[in-house]
């Protein structure tokens, strides 16, 4: 057994309130253990094992160099200390997964329509997937506009944005709430009015965001989720992830009337 044992035992039984609550958890006699922090004995395999399970370390830590170990304990105690006292926002968002309605329904691909918040009077067309794991309600929505108005666009001409979030169903409403994970500078809630038909067409809400000019105003916009199905050929979806005009033949009529409110800066409008 290593000479740094007795230290590191002491440092790691730190961690605690009392020695004594250390060997009463661990049922090993005080006076024994005693004799591993002073040195002057050391336990059996059996024992060691026993300790650094509790401790959550792996035997030969116990005998790494001081300094070496206080890293290490301190992360393991961390992260231990988390776990048992949970995530607080987790712990927030409980009551709505335990009360909240099932969406399984609505799983799959869609392309969502906005009036786009970064340049005003476009379109923007972007492809969203709801799915269910393990009992929760997990959404990405992909984003891609062009940098330049050139007809021969590159990859590297293409601004592209990822969503990630979580989807709820509150009553009569479905909540989506989210964050860009390329860059985490901003996060948007959509609101929709779920569908009372037999078959999933097109869903109809609010999203609320920021546009990514630099001075990043808050802005509303009407949106229109289409139905794709539950698998698709997300490549050729994907092409389509773009700006459109509003007089683009792929922007029909009807999605063109439902977009017909425009982003505004402030204030709210309802949805007939």
């Amino acid at each position: 057994m290593s000479e740094h044992f007795a230290l590191n035992l002491k440092l790691a039984c730190s961690h605690y309130r009392s020695i004594s609550e250390v060997c009463r958890q661990l049922s090993i006699n005080r006076a024994q253990f005693n004799k591993y922090l002073s040195g002057q004995s050391h336990p059996t395999n059996y024992n060691l094992k026993r300790i650094g399970d509790f401790f959550g370390v792996e035997d030969y830590e116990l005998g790494l160099p001081p300094d070496q170990f206080a890293r290490l304990i301190g992360a393991r105690h961390s992260s231990t200390l988390a776990k048992q006292l949970g995530d607080p926002i987790a712990e927030l968002f409980q009551p709505l997964h335990e009360h909240g309605g099932n969406l399984s329904r609505y799983c799959g691909y869609y392309f969502e329509y906005s009036n786009c918040m970064s340049v005003p009077g476009m379109v923007l067309l972007s492809l969203v997937h709801l799915r269910e794991e393990r009992g929760r309600f997990l959404f990405e929505r992909q984003e891609r506009q062009e940098r330049t108005s050139s007809t021969d666009v590159q990859a590297e001409d293409w601004v592209r944005c990822r969503y990630l979030g979580a989807a709820f169903q509150l009553q009569d409403r479905l909540f989506l709430i989210d964050y860009e994970s390329l860059t985490l500078n901003e996060m948007s809630q959509t609101i929709l009015i779920p569908s009372f038909k037999s078959r999933i067409t097109r869903l109809n809400g609010l999203k609320t965001g920021v546009s990514s000019g630099d001075r990043r105003n808050p802005a509303c916009t009407r949106v229109v989720w289409e139905y794709l199905g539950a698998d698709i050929n997300r490549i050729n979806a994907y092409r389509q992830v773009k700006l459109y005009r509003p007089d683009d033949p792929r922007i029909d009529d009807d999605v063109r009337e439902r977009l017909s409110v425009g982003p505004i800066s402030h204030g709210l409008f309802e949805i007939e």
